[in-house]
């Protein structure tokens, strides 16, 4: 299993698609991220991005309202763990630990899991295969690395230079 955060939450509306861009905790050895995007619906985008604001509506929303009996029932949320994918389909784990210390897994929806993790702080985690299977470049490195490759070839080219190349008699 991998370490998660949340690095994008787009709440869509309409024929826009809501989605939440997960990235992998610690860098790849290139200094990129590994990105998870997994689209959701538009309710869930607002109750994670409520969730990670730590606003609340007043009354408690359906993912409150689970936490809140997790805990009564003597229970919490150890940890969310994204675990599988087909096709475009994700599946998600909610790992919870009784008070009796006795484990128990929960099969939920990414959203429905992100959004509960969120309101009680539990770390987010994916499975390899579930990475090696979806996720997007980081897109931001690969610029830089093409920022990087293009400064390469134009001081290649300055270097190789010579005074007759500025001579405006050619």
């Amino acid at each position: 299993m991998v370490r998660m955060d949340i690095q994008t939450v787009v709440v869509g509306g309409g024929p826009v698609a809501s989605l939440i861009v997960l990235r992998t905790r610690k860098p790849n050895a290139d200094g990129s991220f590994t990105q998870l995007p997994i689209r959701i619906g538009a309710v869930e985008a607002t109750a994670i991005s409520m969730g990670v604001d730590g606003a609340h509506g007043g009354r408690p929303m359906t993912h409150d309202l689970l936490a809140s009996t997790i805990e009564a029932l003597g229970a919490k949320v150890s940890h969310v763990v994204i675990s599988d994918v087909e096709g475009t389909t994700f599946f998600a784990q909610v790992a919870l630990r009784t008070d009796s210390g006795r484990a128990v897994q929960v099969d939920a929806r990414p959203s429905d899991a992100i959004a509960l993790a969120v309101r009680v702080d539990a770390p987010l985690f994916a499975e390899e295969s579930v990475l090696e299977a979806a996720t997007l470049p980081d897109f931001a490195s690969v610029e830089k690395d093409e920022e990087k490759q293009e400064l390469e070839k134009f001081h290649a080219f300055v270097e190789g230079l010579s005074p007759d190349d500025f001579n405006a008699t050619h």
